[in-house]
């Protein structure tokens, strides 16, 4: 069947219109019934939404019925605190609370390795300037976890070695290098 309006291509979509009871029946290709404002479609393009909720599209939630080729739908994934579905999710992009995380976690990891590159942990990084305090206190934390597993092995000698560094950061002195005398 070819298309009613410009008799050029065929008819892809069917349109029924009722007027006061009167039905009347169009068929045209897609270009006439955008043109005669029978369908609007936003811009051609995806945005940047659309891709990143396409990332998020790695799971159907369809599965086949083992009593035939049926297709029966999966119960929702739903935060226990919001009541937000994992299909809300994928298609705002954003959580409902800070409970969702827990919620759909098991959904999670295949979406922040997708979106990360591969990385699922942020270790993060602390400005020189303003986290010297930190940096202290992880180096401490670094020193006690290297002083605890040479005591467990029984080197004492390295082990004072440690300990020694572990002091001077507490004291607040720069640390001891090799070579350096007391």
């Amino acid at each position: 069947m070819e298309c009613q309006e410009c008799h050029e291509r065929p008819a892809t979509l069917h349109f029924k219109k009722i007027n006061n009871g009167e039905e009347t029946s169009v068929s045209m290709c897609e270009d006439c019934a955008k043109k005669k404002g029978y369908m609007s479609y936003p811009e051609e393009g995806y945005s940047l939404h659309d891709l990143l909720t396409g990332l998020f599209n790695f799971d159907n939630l369809k599965m086949a019925n083992p009593s035939g080729n049926q297709l029966k739908q999966v119960k929702e994934l739903q935060c226990t605190s919001c009541g937000m579905t994992f299909s809300e999710f994928k298609k705002v992009g954003k959580f409902g609370c800070a409970h969702c995380y827990e919620s759909f976690d098991s959904r999670l990891g295949p979406i922040f390795r997708r979106v990360h590159a591969g990385n699922t942990k942020h270790f993060g990084k602390i400005p020189k300037r303003a986290g010297s305090d930190l940096h202290v206190k992880k180096q401490l934390k670094s020193y006690k976890d290297e002083l605890k597993n040479l005591i467990e092995a029984e080197a004492f000698e390295e082990a004072a070695k440690v300990r020694d560094k572990i002091k001077a950061l507490e004291k607040g002195h720069r640390e001891p290098e090799a070579g350096d005398e007391r």
